[in-house]
């Protein structure tokens, strides 16, 4: 009998995040200045979770996320509830093609383990009730690999990388369990980090590491993390060149990391960014085994609101199974809506026009 995460990542898929409505944004900055309470602010986050799980399902997916509403950013939230993280505010903000995002990041301060307290363990059993069997509910969390971005280790907590490596793979592995028995059986890391190793505008060369030891290590890290997973759980990779109030981080295609990660990653699917040509071509794709992990087409953008072409995308579905079966690919945006809690610059009609347009293009194509 095949289940409905059996066949994840599906042929239409997204990514995650969604727009945050304004009553959600009020509410958190309600609760920032103190004029309603945790509970109150938990209160409209559920209730605008439960309005956008039945949006995804209306909008004809089979797989629906929380939109990441109880989160600030996609990756923060989570990593800075892991024991030896904290979040803090530096001195300067992240470079996107010009302009520098809010002023947030994490780093390490003690040795590093999975909380069994960790709070998004309940957010998930809460939004899976929500869901209640209607279609499969998609956890996303950041990539261990997000802790390795520069100025996050603490080399005198950790002087030996291997020795941070070790601990954050034991607590991925304690998380993925955690999630497991919670319910998830569709898990997403999302990596920035590895996007960036295949970018010619970063250099990895003057630093302590090679971009060769680093790209090798994301796989050891990520594969570790995954060693001894349930079988029935799905685990995708999405990477990601930055997506901010619809800006991005840096550009390259995948041909850096491809031999090493696409060809030996042990993950169920890849979300890849092919919205533009930022991305590079196809040809990295032939580094996935046939038969091996589903590569999914972000060739739809969440960046703006102009509706795509579907001859266009169909054309570029074509393209890619030079390289890949059509059998192994699926469709997607190339990221989410609302990686932080600023949004991406387009409405919320755009954002459900996106997803129906996909559904539809890709039974279309697959006719599934």
């Amino acid at each position: 009998m095949t289940t409905k995460t059996s066949v994840a990542p599906f042929r239409a898929d997204h990514v995650g995040s969604l727009l945050r409505p304004d009553n959600l944004l009020q509410a958190r900055k309600d609760f920032q200045e103190g004029n309603i309470s945790y509970v109150e602010l938990r209160e409209v986050e559920t209730k605008e979770i439960a309005r956008i799980v039945d949006k995804q399902i209306e909008a004809g997916l089979d797989v629906v996320t929380d939109g990441e509403f109880r989160r600030r950013f996609w990756h923060t939230d989570f990593l800075e509830l892991l024991n030896g993280v904290e979040g803090y505010v530096p001195e300067v903000g992240y470079q996107f093609n010009g302009e520098e995002t809010e002023r947030y990041n994490v780093r390490n301060i003690g040795k590093i383990s999975f909380d069994p307290d960790h709070l998004f363990i309940k957010d998930f059993k809460e939004f899976n009730a929500i869901v209640n069997g209607r279609a499969v509910a998609k956890q996303t969390i950041p990539s261990p690999n997000q802790l390795f971005n520069p100025g996050i280790r603490d080399t005198s907590i950790y002087p030996d990388i291997e020795d941070f490596a070790n601990d954050i793979i034991q607590a991925y592995q304690d998380a993925v369990q955690a999630f497991y028995d919670a319910g998830v059986r569709y898990l997403q890391f999302d990596d920035v980090y590895i996007a960036s190793l295949s970018s010619p505008d970063i250099s990895f060369e003057d630093g302590e590491f090679s971009r060769e030891f680093l790209i090798d290590l994301a796989l050891r890290v990520v594969n570790g993390v995954l060693a001894d997973k349930p079988e029935d759980l799905v685990v995708t990779t999405h990477l990601c060149r930055g997506n901010y109030r619809s800006n991005w981080a840096f550009e390259g295609s995948y041909d850096l990391i491809a031999p090493t990660l696409f060809a030996k990653e042990k993950v169920n699917g890849f979300f890849l960014e092919y919205d533009d040509e930022r991305s590079g071509g196809f040809k990295p794709l032939g580094q996935i085994p046939e038969g091996g992990a589903r590569v999914v087409l972000g060739l739809v953008t969440s960046k703006i609101g102009e509706l795509e072409e579907k001859e266009v995308i169909k054309a570029q579905v074509e393209e890619a199974t030079k390289y890949v079966p059509l059998n192994q690919l699926c469709l997607s945006p190339q990221c989410g809506f609302a990686s932080t809690h600023h949004g991406n610059k387009l409405t919320e009609e755009d954002q459900w026009n996106k997803l129906k347009f996909i559904v539809e293009t890709a039974k279309e194509i697959w006719g599934e």
